[in-house]
């Protein structure tokens, strides 16, 4: 594993377990601690961790449902390769037939209580953090995360939203866009969907949405 500053450290007797294994394992692959299409080492995580093997298998077997690790037969695990330019193409490709339209339909369903919900996410990430590593910019792609499901769950389709859950995306492009972040600029996008969602305005949203989501495909596809 290439650290670069960012080796796992040993977890304290009461914090071991299967969710703080997951999230330092989890960051040491966004983080490229552990290369795209490198073999992860049970034996050697939990060594570093201080742990057994058991809650190293349980983050690996969660990581995997993410698409960020996958099981070798008899050979454990390695981590999933970056994402390829037709892969990133796809991907948008999605989210810009089901996304756009469901601004749109959420804008037309807006309430006073999902205009409160909408500010107070936005309100969780006012503005980007100053690292570019996954430490601090796990949290802007939480919020961003929270804030698409939203205006899905919102939109009202269970089935665009089970689909947009099951990519996964915002983990795969961090890892994609690793030290090459735009967080100021997301923000800004985001604030002009909430207003428009806010207001009703249904096709501003749509229109909001497909920038957001053009803005964030190109800056993608640049790095190939």
């Amino acid at each position: 594993m290439s650290d670069g500053g960012r080796r796992m450290v040993a977890l304290p007797g009461r914090q071991v377990l299967a969710d703080g294994v997951y999230e330092q394992i989890r960051a040491l692959i966004m983080n490229h601690g552990i290369e795209p299409g490198a073999r992860v080492n049970i034996d050697e995580v939990a060594r570093e961790l201080d742990v057994s093997g058991t809650p190293v298998r349980e983050a690996l077997a969660r990581l995997e449902s993410e698409g960020l690790v996958s099981r070798l037969p008899l050979r454990g695990y390695r981590t999933t390769p970056l994402l390829t330019r037709k892969e990133v193409e796809d991907m948008y490709g999605l989210r810009l037939l089901l996304e756009p339209p469901s601004a749109a339909t959420a804008a037309k369903a807006m309430t006073k209580a999902f205009a409160a919900e909408l500010a107070a996410e936005l309100a969780s990430c006012p503005s980007a953090p100053s690292g570019d590593g996954y430490d601090g910019y796990k949290l802007l792609s939480a919020h961003d995360t929270r804030l698409h499901q939203l205006i899905l769950r919102v939109a009202g389709n269970a089935a665009v939203e089970q689909a947009f859950s099951r990519t996964h995306c915002h983990l795969h492009f961090f890892r994609l866009s690793y030290q090459q972040p735009a967080g100021e600029q997301t923000i800004e996008e985001h604030r002009l969907i909430v207003a428009a969602l806010i207001e009703g305005k249904a096709v501003a949203a749509r229109k909001a949405m497909t920038e957001h989501l053009e803005i964030a495909r190109d800056r993608l596809l640049a790095r190939f």
